[in-house]
């Protein structure tokens, strides 16, 4: 007969299984980690409002790399002095070239800054990037040659040279150039270089299972006497008690 198990419901003292973890008990009517979350909300704010504005320094650059589409007027139109040049595919690539390295440097900057990442670090990158973009497109048109061609063409004078204004063709390259690269980067510099979940202590597990295993190995040696469930049993007239092992001749 063996020895009943102990019910499910009755943990076993000293049990590392059943201490709960640190940290789960909060104070009624506190959440753990809210004041982590409110925090990491506000750095978020504070990003996207830096990204946002270095959108002016993406516009500037822009404006003084982007190559210029020379215009010339006969009094009667005004015409592409090279037909055959790419300078306005030249201002678009400047522009995505630009936010793509914005989007990099933004990235590595936010990651040294908070090592530990998370979503609203990778939202703020995006959103920034997003609204930097629209200020640079905005301030390069806005500081480039005037959208006027047929007035800047009168205050020129017929066969004199003029640049047309600079202008973003692919808008949607342009505009998504810098938030998917500052996510992409930053993502795979959390993954690479972000600090890890710590490995479980298994010592105390471990030290748990072998005095477990060391008493069971000890009850089944071949010296140890088997005892009944229910305690030792009664006497008997040859002076053997009930349940005892008959001696080997």
């Amino acid at each position: 007969m063996t020895a009943p198990l102990t019910p499910p419901h009755q943990p076993q003292p000293n049990d590392p299984w059943q201490v709960p973890p640190s940290g789960s008990h909060a104070l009624p009517g506190e959440q753990p980690g809210r004041a982590e979350r409110r925090a990491e909300i506000r750095e978020a704010a504070v990003i996207t409002g830096l990204l946002t504005v270095a959108g002016i320094g993406l516009g500037l650059l822009w404006l003084l790399l982007a190559p210029r589409v020379p215009l010339v007027s006969d009094d009667t139109a005004v015409f592409l002095k090279n037909s055959e040049g790419e300078e306005a595919i030249g201002a678009d690539g400047t522009f995505v070239l630009l936010a793509l390295a914005f989007g990099l440097v933004s990235a590595v900057v936010v990651f040294l800054f908070r090592r530990r990442g998370g979503i609203p670090l990778v939202v703020a990158l995006a959103v920034g990037g997003l609204l930097g973009s629209l200020l640079a497109w905005g301030i390069g048109t806005w500081l480039g040659p005037t959208s006027d061609v047929v007035a800047h063409a009168k205050e020129v004078g017929k066969g004199v040279t003029f640049d047309a204004p600079l202008e973003l063709h692919a808008v949607g390259a342009g505009m998504l150039s810098w938030p998917v690269a500052a996510m992409i980067v930053h993502l795979g510099l959390t993954a690479l270089f972000g600090p890890r979940d710590p490995e479980p202590e298994w010592g105390a597990y471990g030290a748990s299972y072998g005095s477990g295993s060391s008493d069971a190995s000890a009850a089944g040696s071949p010296g140890a006497e088997p005892e009944s469930a229910f305690g030792p049993g009664p006497v008997g007239e040859d002076g053997k008690r009930a349940g005892e092992w008959p001696e080997r001749s």
